[in-house]
């Protein structure tokens, strides 16, 4: 059955609206991105295998690009040397601050299964496939591997579409994929994970966004007024796009500007994130649990150390016995950098644990809603 209840242009819209406003000028290419194999053996018509194919290679040479630009010195500099200093220019060798083991090591990172298909869910673009009914009986939509395919069909189907336009390709490839989060490297918070994290847990939802290409709102006053306040990126004689963000909890959307519309909805998200921080609108490790308690105590650690909040608790366990022979187990509940730790005797290690567990817990959400 054919998820496609929303009707064919909202679906257009929302599928757009999530891979950086790009629109299909052939709408059966976008569809046809959706379509599971099981889906047209039932049915007939093609699915999206060769797309998935296409899209394979187009994500490489994306991330590849991507990486080389971030960490590499600019060749095309020479492009916006002023003609009278052109003579004068010096072409460069390329230099890159990775080496090559490193650069390998990051695109895997980004292409891998498990962050290809993590980026489909934050999308929200996984209840839009098309499957047949054996794939539905099986949930196949939730499959790491089927959202996968769906990553690299729907860039297959944009790169086709646009007849390998690099430009609308690059942007749609670096939209999806959001590689700023794969980089541990001091910079900055990835806003755009962030402020889809803070949409996912106030209302269940996916944040909104539109693009459009950047206009000087000095010179173009038809336009009107920019949105105000904004967050900018980069040079502003070099700024191509502006990306304007809504999140529920706002009446006016969020603007930014940037020379991708990577960078220019990365700006409005952090221009977004500082609002929510600024009126006290962030969740606290409070709003993360309902009811910490014992029994479950030893999960919900783990679940804030896996949100960020701390590291993963470790445990230690030590075999005693009381006067009458009896075996007691002791407990030691710590965390590294936090210089804490609980040590719980009881009958039994599970007892033990998920004690040691709770009063940690209890510590942690104190300590950290200070």
């Amino acid at each position: 059955m054919e998820k496609n209840e929303f009707g064919k242009e909202i679906f257009e819209n929302m599928v757009s609206e999530q891979i950086g406003g790009y629109k299909f000028k052939n709408p059966l290419l976008l569809r046809q991105a959706f379509v599971r194999k099981s889906y047209t053996e039932e049915n007939g018509g093609e699915n999206n295998e060769v797309l998935e194919f296409i899209g394979d290679k187009v994500l490489d040479i994306a991330v590849v690009r991507y990486l080389t630009a971030k960490f590499g010195n600019d060749l095309h500099v020479y492009k916006k040397v002023p003609q009278v200093f052109k003579a004068k220019y010096k072409p460069k060798e390329f230099t890159c601050s990775l080496n090559e083991g490193e650069l390998t090591k990051l695109k895997q990172k980004m292409v891998e299964k498990k962050a290809l298909a993590k980026r489909i869910d934050e999308l929200g673009l996984a209840q839009f496939l098309i499957m047949g009914k054996g794939d539905e009986k099986q949930n196949m939509s939730e499959a790491m591997s089927v959202k996968e395919d769906l990553f690299e069909a729907l860039l297959g189907a944009v790169a086709l579409d646009s007849n390998w336009d690099f430009e609308e390709i690059k942007n749609v490839a670096e939209i999806m994929l959001n590689p700023d989060s794969f980089l541990d490297n001091g910079e900055e918070s990835d806003y755009v994970g962030l402020i889809y994290e803070w949409e996912e847990k106030k209302n269940a939802t996916i944040p909104l966004f539109k693009y459009d290409k950047y206009h000087d709102p000095i010179v173009d006053i038809c336009r009107g007024p920019r949105v105000e306040p904004y967050v900018e990126s980069g040079n502003h004689s070099d700024w191509k796009y502006e990306a304007k963000l809504k999140i529920s909890i706002s009446e006016v959307p969020f603007a930014g500007y940037g020379v991708s519309k990577h960078e220019a909805r990365k700006m409005a998200c952090k221009n977004a994130y500082q609002w929510l921080e600024k009126n006290n609108l962030l969740f606290s490790i409070a709003d993360e649990l309902e009811n910490p308690n014992v029994e479950d105590a030893i999960n919900q650690l783990e679940i804030l150390a896996r949100r960020g909040y701390f590291d993963l608790p470790e445990y230690s366990y030590e075999e005693k016995h009381d006067s009458d022979g009896n075996p007691v187990w002791q407990v030691e509940c710590c965390i590294e950098g936090e210089g804490k730790h609980f040590i719980v005797g009881g009958k039994s290690k599970k007892t033990a644990k998920k004690e040691a567990a709770f009063r940690m817990l209890k510590y942690m959400l104190e300590a950290k809603n200070l």
